[in-house]
């Protein structure tokens, strides 16, 4: 028996080929290993959980292999680690936005407004409806998220040196959550407002932003709350995203800027001082000033948001249909505040609306030549040829100069009058048979395209003279509390 077994162990063994050595001991399990099974939503949300509680570099180290494994795209995962990632505190709002304290007590409005316009005037010379327009859209800032228009502040004047980046620097002192920066490409704006929510304080803006179209459709873009976004396409996979360009932006700069720009902004003018005018310094200021200016302006906001939210403030009817979009935030701050403030408010509006009346198009300025033609020489009918040398008899006019230094011509003058529905009529006018116009064409454009200045319900003229003026009354003595 027991030979029987030992030769049936001998047999077995010689029949079984020899065992090769291995040359890669570990290969053998990594060939032969299962494949891991797909993973269920809830482990993929477990382990994303995991994966964002590691440092950046652990991460990096070993994100493609993750998302293969969830069978899901980098970016896809990129995102959805970066969502539930802690904020780092060294990169959040909070350290570039200190939160302000709170005015422990009820701030009055009319006050805290001509605080401002004191602090303003003690540092920068302008006139006084730019330093009135400048307080209340400081005071705007602090109501961005319940407001549904942000007009811009365009703060410029014909020169350097006349104060623009000290206004600047004020509102960084005063806004809410105030960004500055000198300089700023397109993909730089919108991130930046989408990732901050800033009041973003450009200066130097006459340098980069006449020639750049995108930049200025960011701007522009953001002037209403319903349509401030802009689409851009991001990742790896190029996918199109949507980023939110809503808030409060003031630009400084030399001159006027774009055409579309300055339509959706309230224009903030300095002036050069004179020998003998003097302003402070901002880093003599007393200490805690602006501390205490931007506590109350907390309180004032937090008191007066729901108030803000549903303000419909009677808008004048001096100002165009643009113009009262952009006052509406800045009339209802004022007529929250009470007191003097909504009339100063609304006289501050007629001097810098009517400051603004030669910015129109150069169509808007032929057509109001055209009607000072007609009414000056109490005529009903002009040929096209009068009318031109009417034009161009005006030295201040533009229209002998208009062509690179020659005179506009016929066929220019009659396109640009076809673009307001306006056609030249074959007739009998006073140098003989030709084409020309009749006055009452012109009616329908006149009255759409330069209406006369209404005056604003109970805002007079001289009323604006009045509340303009700066005195104790209105501005308060606040040289103690700036010195």
């Amino acid at each position: 028996m027991i030979e029987n077994i030992i030769r049936d162990v001998i047999d077995a063994a010689a029949a079984k080929p020899p065992e090769q050595p291995k040359e890669n001991p570990g290969a053998e399990s990594a060939n032969t290993e299962t494949p891991t099974p797909q993973m269920t939503l809830e482990q993929i949300n477990a382990r994303i959980g995991e994966l964002a509680a590691l440092s950046p570099i652990e991460y990096d180290q070993i994100r493609e292999n993750e998302a293969k494994k969830m069978k899901i795209r980098v970016s896809t995962l990129d995102k959805e680690v970066s969502r539930l990632r802690p904020v780092d505190t060294e990169e959040s709002g909070d350290l570039i936005f200190p939160v302000p304290e709170t005015w422990p007590e009820t701030v009055d409005g009319g006050t805290l407004l001509s605080e401002i316009v004191a602090t303003i005037k003690r540092f920068v010379v302008c006139f006084d409806e730019t330093a009135i327009a400048a307080a209340l859209w400081i005071v705007m800032t602090w109501f961005v998220d319940v407001i549904q228009v942000a007009p811009l502040a365009v703060i410029t004047a014909p020169e350097k040196r006349a104060g623009k980046s000290t206004l600047l620097e004020v509102f960084g002192l005063l806004c809410n959550r105030p960004l500055q920066c000198s300089n700023i490409t397109p993909s730089a704006l919108f991130r930046t407002i989408e990732e901050y929510r800033p009041t973003l304080l450009i200066d130097e803006v006459d340098t980069f932003a006449r020639d750049n179209d995108e930049l200025r459709g960011v701007l522009n873009s953001g002037h209403k709350r319903g349509g401030a976004f802009t689409i851009r396409t991001v990742g790896e996979d190029h996918r199109p995203k949507r980023f939110n360009v809503w808030g409060a932006k003031a630009l400084a700069g030399i001159g006027a800027l774009p055409d579309t720009i300055m339509d959706r902004a309230i224009k903030l003018e300095l002036r050069r001082k004179k020998p003998g005018e003097t302003v402070g310094r901002l880093r003599h200021v007393k200490p805690g000033l602006f501390d205490d200016l931007t506590a109350k302006l907390a309180r004032f906001a937090d008191d007066n948001r729901e108030t803000m939210r549903t303000a419909r403030p009677r808008l004048p009817a001096f100002l165009n249909d643009r113009e009262m979009d952009n006052w509406e935030p800045p009339l209802a701050i004022a007529d929250i505040a009470g007191g003097d403030w909504p009339q100063m408010a609304r006289s501050a509006a007629r001097k810098i609306s009517e400051a603004d009346n030669g910015a129109d198009s150069i169509g808007c300025e032929l057509l109001a030549d055209i009607q000072e033609i007609f009414e000056a020489r109490s005529i009903n009918d002009v040929s096209l040829k009068d009318l031109l040398r009417y034009l161009c008899d005006d030295d201040e006019w533009p229209w002998a100069t208009y062509n690179r230094g020659n005179s506009i011509t016929t066929r220019q003058l009659s396109k640009k009058l076809r673009g307001y529905g306006i056609e030249t009529k074959q007739g009998w006018y006073a140098n003989g048979n030709g084409k020309g116009y009749e006055a009452c064409q012109f009616a329908d454009a006149f009255d759409r395209y330069i209406p006369k200045r209404e005056e604003a319900d109970g805002c007079s003229a001289d009323e604006s003279d009045i509340y303009l003026s700066s005195n104790p009354r209105i501005f308060g003595n606040t040289e103690t509390m700036l010195y």
